[in-house]
């Protein structure tokens, strides 16, 4: 099944948010509703890829973590999706907008240190784009963040 990051986000925002676990099982059912064989390789992969380009941001709430459209995603959802809230057992959810920034943000500050340390230009550059998506999804100052991200 070809996963695309801007589905995986229309699929959690159809939830408000879901665990890592929720998702994959989420993505499993439309693997089968296209009459497909799910891939749980390919399925991690593509959500870890997702989280990495900040298409999802993980968010800690209530003693778990949940992945949420973040600030570079353009959530579509993907054939049959509309029917994963009637397959699956996951109530919808709300995370407010600026508790996903907050976590995008402090996830932002710290690989930027790495990034820094590693003197990585290319996902520095990467990242100003995404501080540039956060500012505009969220009422984030990413300017200090971003002559960080600069200097590398």
């Amino acid at each position: 099944m070809s996963l695309v990051a801007d589905e995986l986000a229309g699929v959690v925002d159809l939830f408000g948010g879901l665990t890592r676990e929720e998702l994959h099982r989420a993505l499993e059912e439309l693997a089968y509703k296209r009459g497909e064989e799910p891939d749980a390789d390919a399925v991690a992969a593509a959500v870890e890829a997702a989280v990495e380009s900040y298409h999802l941001v993980p968010v800690e709430r209530e003693e778990t973590t949940l992945l949420v459209a973040g600030p570079t995603a353009f959530p579509t959802l993907p054939d049959h999706a509309e029917d994963l809230p009637h397959i699956m057992d996951v109530e919808t959810r709300s995370v407010d907008r600026e508790t996903a920034a907050a976590a995008a943000r402090d996830r932002l500050d710290a690989q930027a240190v790495e990034i820094a340390k590693a003197g990585d230009a290319d996902r520095a550059d990467e990242l100003v784009e995404v501080c540039y998506d956060l500012e505009t999804w969220a009422a984030v100052d990413t300017a200090q963040l971003r002559e960080r991200l600069d200097d590398v």
